[in-house]
This record gives C-alpha cells, sequence and structure tokens, in this order.
C-alpha cells in the first residue's frame, strides 16, 4: 500500500530506533513506513487516523502501530495558527521485524512477543491503566543505547505481550488495498481538507474537488478504500471533536457543540453521536463525570 512513504529519520543504526519529537506539532502527512511503531504521546492532541479508523488523541496514550499502517496523528488547528516551538511532545519507537528481530524472535523464551508482534498489523491502542507503566518503559528504551536499548526494548515487549488484557484494536475492517502514490496523496488531501474544514457544510461537490474526480467517482472510491461512506468519516470526525471538547469542558451546551462542529440541528446531532459512541451526549457527560 503506498500512501506517502515515509523514511524513519534516525541517524543511529540497530534492529531499534527511537526518535523523541519535540515540536509545533506532529508530522502532518498521512503515511507509512517499513518499521511497525510505538509512539507515547506525551504533549499535544488532536485527531488519531490509522486506515480508516478515526478518533481523538490525548497526552498519556501508548499507540502500536504495525508495519506499513498507514497513519496520521494531526494535531488540533490551533497548533498552526498560533505555532511554538515545544507545543507538542512525543516518543516514537520503531522497529522491524524482518531484520535482527526476526531471528531473535525464534527463540522459545520470546514466544509471547512474536506472537504478539504477529498481532499488530492493524494496530492497537493500550488500556489506560496500563499507560503510566508504560510510559516509565518506553522513556527507559529511548535513554539506553546500543545493546542496553535492545533489552529494555525487548522488557516493554514483554509488558506488552504479557501483562496488558483486553488492548483496543484500531481495526474496523479495514483491509488491505494497493494504492497507487497519486491515490495515497488524494486520500491524504482528503483527510487534511476534512480535518481542517469538519466545522463548515461540506459538501460531496466540493470534496470530490479536492479528491480531482466527479462526485459519483468519489463515493465508490472513498468506500472502496476505507469500507465506509465519506460522510460516515466526517461524521466521526465531528464526534471526535465534540467529546474532545466535552472532556476538556469547553461548552455552554449541548446544542452549542452540535452548531459548532457543523451540523444544523441537535437532533441529527444525538442520533449521530449515539451511533459513533454507543451512548447519547448526555450520557457520555454524566459517564466521564463520574471518571
Amino acid at each position: 500500500m503506498k500512501v506517502l512513504q515515509f523514511t524513519v529519520p534516525i541517524a543511529q543504526k540497530g534492529s531499534v530506533a527511537v526518535q523523541e519529537d519535540i515540536l509545533p506539532y506532529f508530522y502532518n502527512y498521512y503515511h507509512r513506513h517499513t518499521e511497525a511503531q510505538i509512539t507515547l504521546i506525551i504533549r499535544g492532541e488532536g485527531t488519531f487516523i490509522a486506515g480508516n479508523y478515526t478518533q481523538p488523541f490525548k497526552p498519556g496514550e501508548v499507540y502500536v502501530l504495525g508495519a506499513n499502517q498507514p497513519h496520521i496523528f494531526r494535531a488540533d488547528p490551533s497548533y498552526f495558527d498560533d505555532p511554538k516551538e515545544e507545543s507538542i511532545h512525543a516518543i516514537h519507537i520503531y522497529f522491524n521485524q524482518d531484520s535482527l528481530l526476526n531471528c531473535i524472535l525464534q527463540m522459545h523464551e520470546l514466544e509471547s512477543i512474536r506472537k504478539f508482534m504477529q498481532s499488530t498489523a492493524n494496530g492497537f491502542q493500550l488500556p489506560e491503566q496500563y499507560c503510566a507503566s508504560a510510559a516509565r518503559l518506553i522513556r527507559r528504551v529511548n535513554r539506553a543505547e546500543r545493546v542496553d536499548r535492545l533489552f529494555e526494548f525487548f522488557r516493554l515487549m514483554n509488558f506488552f505481550a504479557n501483562d496488558v488484557k483486553n488492548w483496543k484494536s484500531l481495526s474496523n475492517g479495514f483491509f488491505k488495498y494497493a494504492f497507487t502514490d497519486s491515490e495515497g496523496i488524494r486520500m491524504n488531501d482528503v483527510y487534511q481538507y476534512t480535518i481542517e474544514h469538519y466545522a463548515e457544510e461540506i459538501s460531496l461537490k466540493k470534496v470530490s474537488e479536492v479528491a480531482h474526480i466527479t462526485p459519483h467517482a468519489f463515493c465508490k472510491y472513498f468506500k472502496k478504500h476505507t469500507r465506509k461512506t465519506y460522510m460516515s468519516f466526517l461524521n466521526e470526525i465531528r464526534i471526535n471533536e465534540a467529546c474532545k471538547r466535552i472532556i476538556s469542558g469547553e461548552f455552554d451546551s449541548i446544542s452549542t457543540i452540535a452548531y459548532s462542529i457543523g451540523f444544523n440541528n441537535t437532533i441529527t446531532f444525538n442520533r449521530v453521536f449515539k451511533k459513533v459512541t454507543g451512548m447519547t451526549p448526555t450520557n457520555y457527560i454524566t459517564d466521564y463525570k463520574r471518571k
């Protein structure tokens, strides 16, 4: 699958590479790379897309992404309106299972880790109760060098494989399809446009112009590559934003949230919110306050 092929910008050599980002915003393109990836979000929030899966992301969360899995951590628009040098902070661990790791993983003692790695093709999010422990282990990998880094990496993977229960899958039916380079760029343009303009009235005519194809062809194209309609994707982006505003407390009422994220009435907003999250906005607010 060729989306935007990304070369991990790491100078060091080895089976496990680490990149610590302290930047104005996250890498701003829908991309993939041959290495699998573990990401700890330390500072920064926005919208996470992996394949056709979307959700908000926030500090403290840990993600595991499979090799060649298309993804983007898209920072909220405010990070671009007023860029600051240290607005986001994340640690990314990259590893290639087809290199030295593949040989090491044949050892019987590492069987559980091998099975876990083989299950990561569609990606996982670490359950919240394990994030603090994982963050400490990820920071140890980041600080270590050479063979010590390899040891710390396997300590982290052993934790993932044997201690963590009920991983959250980042897959909702997305299947592998061979995009051309131009198609990957087209999908990136559609995703970027949607994230930037979700609060506006986005017609199929407008978004098809972004993709440079007719509205009818765009509907078939988007459904073929994501197994969902464009309007379903747009509504997921909007509801993700609604959830972030509820959690932050930055709203006066449910109706103000609905209108501010692109819905024309609260009835439609309530219906779509329940379809995406499994509960009404009122129940979501009550459930969050209970935590």
